[in-house]
């Protein structure tokens, strides 16, 4: 009998039934150590994502300085045109651009000739005049004489009444002469009078203490003086003083008082502040195609003269000023925490888009069960700020007052040294 062939045959495969369940457990242990991993490695990183962190911010008393921002133009205190009031050539002129000139003070003179001979036409009127007034008085004399006597010889019966007669309406003749003579006396005096005059105006002088900013004649130039007088020179009063007017928008004019102060730029000046005041804020509004503005008058000292008339200017006045409040930045009002720091379902990366928006006040229970927002309007007076505390953001609902753009007063609801949230921490997020 022969079985070892059987026996070795089942000993083989009995080894290797042995060998495949090892490789079998060897197989299962990296899945389950595999699937182990990928769990610890799934856990880890939703922790870190659920861990939010946040930049925040300190409540601190301060100062704070509200303001009001327009742009306009500088302008001369005083900017008088002067021109010509009369036609003519010019001969000559005495002034240029920047020079100082003072009151009375000859800018330019104008051709006289035709000037000087109507004066001369006007005296020699004069003259005439003047002879016939006397001519007319001795006349009036001679005939007043001659109507006395014969008053008197009439009265005597020497002479008839049509004589008499006849000497009265001379000597009334003679008195109505010397009316008619004083008044071409009078007209020609007043032609010599309009005549000088016309003479004085061809020499243009300086009507103000000031600076020549622009002169538009030449010598040997013509200029005619018909329906209004011609612009030779442009004159400024003293530039060490000039005035500011800016256009301030409708929403920020009654804010705008006289006697604010402000500071203003200009780009001749890059980073050189100057200051100014509040001179005059005018009623009358200026529309234009989508804004309506009021013009404000700001008065602006210029006594080291680094300032030009017409130069752009971007000013910012000065409303309102408190001191020792207490401040918050405005992204604090403005942050909104994402979905699942309050304390919203859902696992996984939170979401942080759509929070950053306008300063949001704090609702009651059913606007918060329903997920809704109300927006800060200029009549409201609540608004909504997170405090950090144990690493989660807390909601707390704060009574605001002004703002300067960056800092926004706190009235009450808020205690000094909280630590308000400003926005996420993307690099600790991701």
């Amino acid at each position: 009998m022969s079985v070892r062939p059987d026996a070795a045959a089942i000993l083989a495969e009995t080894k290797s039934r042995r060998r495949r369940a090892r490789i079998y457990q060897i197989v299962g242990l990296f899945l389950v150590l595999g699937i182990a991993a990928a769990v610890f490695f799934w856990r880890s990183k939703s922790s870190k994502a659920k861990g939010v962190r946040y930049l925040t911010a300190v409540a601190r008393v301060g100062d704070l300085k509200e303001t009001v921002t327009a742009t306009g133009t500088l302008k001369g205190l005083d900017s008088v045109d002067v021109g010509a009031q009369i036609s003519g050539k010019i001969t000559k002129i005495y002034v240029d651009f920047n020079d100082h000139v003072t009151v009375g003070q000859v800018l330019a003179e104008m051709d006289t000739a035709q000037l000087q001979s109507r004066v001369e036409q006007s005296k020699a009127q004069v003259n005439a005049a003047d002879a016939a007034l006397v001519l007319a008085k001795a006349t009036q004399a001679q005939t007043k004489a001659q109507y006395v006597r014969s008053l008197d010889l009439s009265q005597k019966g020497l002479i008839s009444s049509k004589d008499l007669d006849s000497a009265k309406a001379d000597a009334d003749r003679a008195s109505a002469s010397i009316t008619s003579a004083t008044a071409q006396a009078t007209l020609a005096r007043a032609s010599l009078k309009d005549a000088q005059t016309q003479l004085s105006y061809a020499v243009i002088r300086s009507p103000i203490d000031g600076i020549v900013l622009s002169r538009l004649v030449e010598p040997g130039q013509t200029v005619a003086a018909s329906m209004s007088a011609p612009v030779l020179f442009t004159l400024a009063r003293d530039l060490t003083q000039l005035r500011l007017y800016v256009d301030v928008d409708e929403a920020d004019v009654g804010k705008v008082k006289e006697g604010q102060s402000a500071t203003f730029l200009v780009d001749a000046w890059n980073g050189h502040g100057f200051s100014s005041k509040v001179v005059s804020v005018h009623n009358l509004p200026t529309t234009g195609q989508t804004v309506v503005t009021y013009q404000a008058v700001l008065s602006v000292d210029n006594s080291e003269r680094l300032l030009r008339p017409g130069m752009t200017a971007t000013a910012t006045i000065t409303t309102d000023e408190r001191k020792g409040v207490l401040l918050v930045p405005n992204a604090a009002l403005r942050f909104s925490p994402p979905a699942s720091a309050k304390g919203s379902s859902g696992g996984g990366i939170p979401f942080l888009g759509g929070g950053m928006g306008a300063p949001r006040t704090g609702g009651g229970g059913a606007a918060r069960a329903k997920g809704a927002k109300r927006v800060i309007t200029a009549a409201d007076s609540q608004g909504l700020v997170y405090i950090l505390e144990d690493g989660r953001p807390k909601r707390t609902i704060v009574e605001i007052a002004g703002t300067d753009g960056e800092q926004t007063e706190i009235k009450s609801g808020l205690n000094a040294g909280a630590q308000v949230i400003t926005e996420i921490d993307l690099r600790k997020a991701e």
